[in-house]
């Protein structure tokens, strides 16, 4: 890393972090696990007596619906959203899959959203509504909204959103030469 000279700017290093959890969905994970461990009971007491097709189509059929619902909530169960010098990064789930990092050359302003709703975009998770842009919803409750200068917007929920907001604009301010950002 390189240190100012005497007179010239420092590096702004600040970087602003927050997430939001959604706790409904952690029902439905329960739900793709019962439904997994339905497919295995299937498979391994199988006291089913029409033959093997229907089994196995049982058996596939639970797990695989198991696994789409365990996987499909547990990616949405929380968002964290990682603002620094130059980029707005938001990182869905245990293992941050999906994710999205959005230079902050490309939004041209931020506000907030005291309600943001999972009914207003069609559900949880990564969202896109033509009339209303993408979205990643994980629960009910605040959001911050990006106005990104190609037309379209990018929300997303985040506890704290009024502080969000605050330091995206902060850092979307031009820099006077001479003055810290």
């Amino acid at each position: 890393m390189r240190h100012p000279r005497h007179g010239e700017p420092a590096p702004y290093t600040e970087v602003w972090t927050g997430r939001a959890t959604g706790r409904f969905q952690w029902l439905l994970a329960l739900i793709g696990a019962a439904c997994m461990a339905l497919g295995i009971a299937l498979a391994v007491d199988s006291a089913w007596t029409t033959g093997a097709a229907p089994l196995a189509m049982a058996v596939v059929g639970c797990i695989a619906a198991g696994l789409l619902v365990l996987f499909g909530t547990l990616a949405f169960v929380h968002v964290a959203l990682r603002v620094d010098e130059d980029h707005l990064e938001v990182r869905c789930g245990h293992i941050g899959l999906p994710r999205r990092r959005i230079p902050l050359s490309h939004v041209a302003g931020a506000e907030f959203a005291p309600h943001v709703t999972p009914r207003h975009w069609g559900g949880w998770g990564y969202r896109w509504r033509p009339e209303k842009g993408t979205a990643v919803v994980v629960r009910r409750g605040e959001g911050v909204v990006l106005q990104l200068w190609d037309g379209h917007t990018f929300t997303v929920t985040v506890d704290d959103a009024e502080a969000a907001v605050t330091v995206i604009r902060d850092r979307l301010r031009p820099r006077r030469p001479g003055t810290r950002r």
